[in-house]
């Protein structure tokens, strides 16, 4: 179980650099995207508990969004190189490396949980243990947004991602999980393709009973 996490590490670091340049300024042309992070902003503020985690924060630049957007925010990934850049490029931050499955954060202290497009190399078996780990940090109210491509069909769909294998999702049954993991999902955005590959972008913003 969780194989999969060391060649998604390998694969990360292998491409910090040219990732970083591709993605770090990405979302001023993604609004929908943007303005999704700044609703999910809002709500954690909401709660008076600003303390959130970006998992899979890969170079940062949504850590930093999220600070300047007045959370107590830190970064968390896989990847050592990842790592290392976000903490190069915004020193006035938090980055550690990290395994989602594993989050060194401790039980009910979070605000807010920003899992952007960081689950999509889960493979679906292994996906229910990342969910109970957000809601393990999450505090009662506390708010998990999560992004990743979306699927018309019935069940998950493995692709050939660019960085590394990764999965699209039907929108409803990943819904479902939140559900099951113990989370109401109350809100969601889907927009148009992300890639050729056609597959939209989804966001589901839900909340810790």
């Amino acid at each position: 179980m969780m194989e999969h996490q060391d060649e998604t590490r390998a694969a990360y670091d292998g491409v910090v650099e040219r990732y970083a340049s591709m993605f770090a300024n990405r979302l001023e042309t993604q609004p929908s995207s943007r303005n999704m992070i700044g609703i999910f902003a809002e709500l954690v503020r909401g709660t008076e508990n600003p303390r959130a985690a970006d998992v899979g924060c890969g170079p940062g630049h949504l850590t930093a969004m999220l600070h300047d957007l007045g959370l107590d925010a830190f970064g968390l990934d896989l990847s050592p190189g990842m790592v290392d850049h976000a903490r190069r490029a915004h020193p006035e931050l938090r980055f550690d490396e990290a395994r989602m499955e594993a989050l060194p954060v401790e039980d009910s202290t979070l605000g807010g949980v920003l899992a952007h497009y960081s689950m999509i190399h889960t493979p679906p078996a292994e996906l229910p243990a990342l969910l109970a780990e957000q809601v393990r940090v999450l505090a009662p109210g506390g708010l998990l947004l999560v992004s990743f491509f979306a699927t018309d069909g019935p069940e998950p769909i493995r692709f050939d991602h660019k960085v590394t294998p990764a999965y699209s999702w039907p929108v409803d049954r990943f819904a479902e999980l939140l559900a099951e993991a113990g989370l109401d999902p109350f809100a969601r955005l889907l927009h148009d393709p992300a890639s050729e590959r056609g597959f939209l972008d989804a966001h589901l913003l839900a909340r810790l009973h």
